[in-house]
């Protein structure tokens, strides 16, 4: 797509906002992510937004990878710095200015009821964020039951999730999924 100040201003205000409602990190917002860049402005399908999802996760680096390649995508260069500024740079402000008052009140019987109820806010929103992605990315009988096999056993066990990983890469590479 075109990288043109209307589109540029769009990537900044939306990832800006969900700069301030990701509580649990980047991770916590993917729900609306995929809600932008697929359901109402159309910039690419399930199957690009998944793939992009798995790339920046599979990568090194911070999970706020995604909002960077949503941003090439859409903008290119230019949309990767302005989507990767604005989701990073409300909550470092703020951060910044609000670290000390926080501090200051780290007895507070307030600030403990707000850390307690942050907790299931931001463990819901990432429980949201893996039914979005598992209803986007699963389209065979196949798919969903690597994805069930693959929640169950990262539930129930200790096994590495890399191999996991590795299992469902070898049947998307023979062909199976």
């Amino acid at each position: 797509m075109k990288a043109d100040g209307d589109i540029l201003a769009t990537l900044a205000v939306q990832f800006a906002i969900m700069s301030l409602l990701a509580l649990g990190g980047a991770n916590a917002v993917v729900p609306e992510m995929h809600r932008q860049a697929v359901e109402l402005r159309g910039w690419m399908n399930d199957r690009e937004f998944t793939d992009m999802f798995a790339m920046s996760q599979a990568a090194p680096g911070p999970n706020v990878m995604l909002v960077t390649l949503i941003g090439y995508h859409v903008a290119g260069f230019a949309g990767a710095l302005v989507t990767t500024l604005a989701m990073c740079g409300p909550t470092a402000v703020l951060a910044h200015f609000l670290g000390k008052t926080w501090d200051r009140f780290k007895d507070a019987p307030w600030r403990v009821a707000v850390q307690a109820g942050v907790v299931p806010i931001s463990v819901g929103l990432v429980g949201a964020s893996a039914i979005i992605l598992t209803r986007a990315s699963d389209h065979s009988w196949l798919a969903v039951a690597i994805t069930l096999a693959t929640a169950a056993t990262a539930f129930w066990t200790r096994w590495n999730p890399l191999w996991l990983i590795g299992i469902a890469g070898l049947a998307g590479l023979t062909g199976l999924v």
